[in-house]
This record gives structure tokens, C-alpha cells and sequence, in this order.
């Protein structure tokens, strides 16, 4: 496949990041698994996949640690992304987490802060914290995760709330719940949405009419899966692997252009959703 620019999504502050990102959930767990981790994130850079999700949760801290170290020395190519927990995420404890990751990242900015998905805390608190670390220069602006539309329609109403810059939410071709009212809503008002396990951790490759598209356009089940969500206004698949030759596929996903027939084939194996239900998470 002749390989295609990265198309962009415009977050609201107006900042342009690449419409396929790097996920690194799992990572910075075994130690022996780092020097690949690390590999796989500098490829994903050096193709254009600058945009770096991570959390505090993920290896408790060991995934910030080996993005630190991905990105040393190319901090102004990269647009790093991180979580809050939900039971950090009051007001001092937003901010205090907010330290410890840009410490383990090795940076004085995150670009893109999120809370990881709603907890005890009011929301009003955490859009306090999340404006205060603004102010201070120490995040570019902030977001949710998890959150379902009814989320989104209260965080809409209080102080600040409009400034949610994305929702990163469990997205992929069999985890389509979110067309029916969340993505609509979303794309509606302008936030991006973060596809976090975009194929699904692997589950949907072995899927027989996956399979045929994919084989029927020379291409990987993997890259229809992505293809699918790149196809999505303001929708941003961040898949996540430890291998730089995936990291290459992934890439080569925005290349993948797909038939009417081959759309229809998806929708067929992949119904979208007739009704509401209730956001999925993993």
C-alpha cells in the first residue's frame, strides 16, 4: 500500500494532533519487556504517530516511565496524553497526581489530561483542579474517559465544563454501542473521541468476514479494524503494541481504502446499534 498522510483531528483549543495515536496500556509491567516498548514507541514516532496515551494507572506509573523514556530527547514532536484516577481526582489530588506523572514523564506539560472514568469526587472539584493546572502551564487542556452521554450532558453543566477537550471511550468494530447517541453527541459538540482498544485486544482478528476484507485488499485483519474507525469523524483509534514491525502495520492502515461492498460486508459482521446501551468498558 502506497502509504497515505496521517489525517489530523483539531482538538478544541485548536491544537492539530494525528488522527492515530499510540496506546500503552500494559506497558512498563515487566521489565524485560521495556527496551521493546520503548522501540515500538520511537517507530510509532518516527511514522507520524506522534500522539502518546498513557495513565497513572497503567503498571502504576511504569507505562509514564517508559514513555519518558520513548520520548527523551523529541519531547516537541510528540503530544502526550495521561489519567487521573478516579479516587485521586479531587481538587488537591488532581493536581498532586498531575506532579507525580509529569515527574515519571520526565516532561513540565502534559498536553491532554484526562480523568479516567467518573468516581466519589465531584465533578465540579476535578474541572477545578484540571482549570488550575491549565493556568499553571502544567496540562494544554483536559478531558474525560469513560464517560457515557448523560456523563458528558452533566459535565456540560457545570462551571467549566465545556472546555472537555476529548472522551476516550472503548471503541471498535465489535463495540459499536457508542454510534447510537455517545459519538453523535460528541461529534455534535465538537470533542474528539479517543478509541482506546481498538481492535478489541486482538479479539476480533480471528473473525472469518474480517478476515476475507482484509485478504481481499491485501491488507490485515488489524488494519480493516483501524480503517473502520479512521473513517469516523473526529474519532482517534490509539491501538497499543510492544512490536515496531506492528507499530508499521498500524501505520499502514490510513492507506487501506475500503469498498462500498467491503462497508456493507463490516456493517453485516458488525451490526451498529439499533437501541441505546449502556457504555462498555474494559
Amino acid at each position: 500500500m502506497q502509504e497515505d498522510p496521517i489525517p489530523t483531528i483539531t482538538f478544541p483549543n485548536g491544537i492539530e494532533v494525528p488522527a492515530l495515536g499510540q496506546g500503552t496500556w500494559n506497558m512498563g509491567e515487566r521489565g524485560t519487556e521495556s527496551e521493546r516498548e520503548i522501540s515500538s514507541l520511537k517507530a510509532g514516532i518516527d511514522l507520524g504517530m506522534t500522539l502518546i496515551d498513557t495513565a497513572e494507572m497503567y503498571g502504576e506509573g511504569g507505562a509514564e516511565r517508559i514513555v519518558g523514556r520513548a520520548i527523551k530527547g523529541q519531547r516537541d514532536k510528540v503530544f502526550i496524553t495521561s489519567k487521573v484516577y478516579p479516587h485521586n481526582a479531587s481538587r488537591t489530588g488532581t493536581i498532586e497526581a498531575c506532579n507525580r506523572s509529569l515527574s515519571r514523564l520526565g516532561i513540565d506539560r502534559i498536553d491532554l489530561y484526562l480523568l479516567h472514568w467518573r468516581g466519589e469526587h465531584a465533578l465540579e472539584e476535578t474541572v477545578e483542579a484540571f482549570e488550575d493546572l491549565e493556568d499553571a502551564g502544567k496540562i494544554g487542556a483536559w478531558g474525560v474517559s469513560n464517560f457515557d452521554t448523560a456523563d458528558m450532558e452533566e459535565l456540560f453543566s457545570v462551571p467549566g465544563g465545556r472546555k472537555c477537550a476529548a472522551n476516550q471511550v472503548l471503541y471498535n468494530l465489535a463495540r459499536r454501542g457508542i454510534e447510537y447517541d455517545l459519538l453523535p453527541w460528541c461529534q455534535k459538540y465538537g470533542v474528539p473521541v479517543m478509541a482506546y482498544s481498538p481492535i478489541e485486544q486482538g479479539r476480533i482478528l480471528h473473525k472469518p468476514e474480517l478476515i476475507r476484507i482484509a485478504k481481499a485488499n491485501q491488507a490485515t485483519p488489524a488494519q480493516v479494524a483501524l480503517a473502520f474507525l479512521l473513517e469516523r469523524d473526529g474519532v482517534i483509534p490509539i491501538p497499543k503494541t510492544s512490536s515496531a514491525a506492528r507499530t508499521s502495520e498500524n501505520r499502514e492502515s490510513v492507506s487501506l481504502d475500503l469498498s462500498d461492498e467491503d462497508w456493507s460486508a463490516l456493517d453485516a459482521a458488525f451490526p451498529p446499534p439499533a437501541r441505546k446501551s449502556s457504555l462498555e468498558m474494559l
